[in-house]
């Protein structure tokens, strides 16, 4: 019996400590397609940024400001201190023009002309730029970096998919 509650109080330490550093998440908007898909299922690493730095093209996870949204899934595109410039469907960090390889159609929608995103804040932008909410509509603007639940950086369903996500 003593052996039976000491293996229980282990497991639920365990599972206390897992809790701490992942958690589990389900895609439910197409805002990240073709990368990420309704119903996919990652893990989001709650302690990426406690030990690092938010990195330019990291998917994180996030608290919105949106009413019928709690958590968003978008990558960052700026870090504080940088210039973003959206024009004719190209977007540009710094005056340079981003090779974003990862978008749905290849092209960003509307406009937008030297912002400067601020410091504690990232700019962020779904993957399937036509369809997704983000740091270019001003419902969401740049995420404070104090509302980053974490970085997602595995797919564990579907099967077939498992695997790092970039």
């Amino acid at each position: 019996m003593k052996s039976l509650i000491r293996d229980i109080v282990i497991a639920l330490v365990i599972v206390i400590a897992i809790t701490m550093v992942i958690k589990p998440t389900i895609v439910k908007e197409t805002s990240m397609q073709p990368t990420l898909y309704e119903n996919n299922y990652l893990l989001v690493n709650k302690q990426a940024y406690r030990f690092g730095e938010e990195e330019r093209g990291d998917i994180i996870v996030f608290h919105s400001s949106l009413e019928d949204k709690e958590l968003l899934i978008k990558r960052i595109i700026g870090l504080p201190g940088d210039a973003i410039t959206i024009d004719q469907g190209k977007v540009y960090l710094n005056g340079t023009e981003l090779k974003e390889d990862y978008t749905l159609e290849g092209e960003t929608p509307g406009e937008l002309r030297d912002f400067t995103v601020p410091e504690g804040q990232l700019f962020v932008m779904g993957d399937n730029r036509r369809v997704s909410i983000d740091s270019r509509s001003e419902k969401v603007g740049c995420v404070n970096k104090d509302d980053v639940m974490g970085k997602a950086f595995v797919r564990l369903y579907p099967f077939n998919e498992i695997g790092s996500i970039y």
